[in-house]
């Protein structure tokens, strides 16, 4: 995963380790190894997610006080 990828994407991915994580049973499908490198991953996205929604709320902003100069 690079840093350049798309909040969409992210949040695709984001939402494809929650449902295995979800639908899988540590020992039956899924190692505790897998599980744990899918959290940390999962932990991962749900940062960079934070960062897109952060980062177009600061956009927002400074559109709106720009309008509001006018």
């Amino acid at each position: 995963m690079t840093e350049t990828e798309s909040f969409e994407d992210e949040f695709d991915r984001l939402e494809e380790i929650v449902e295995r994580l979800d639908s899988g049973r540590v020992g039956d499908d899924l190692t505790l190894d897998e599980a744990l490198e899918l959290y940390e991953e999962g932990v991962e996205l749900v940062r960079r997610c934070r960062g897109h929604l952060d980062d177009a709320e600061a956009t927002l902003e400074t559109l709106e006080e720009a309008d509001a100069q006018t």
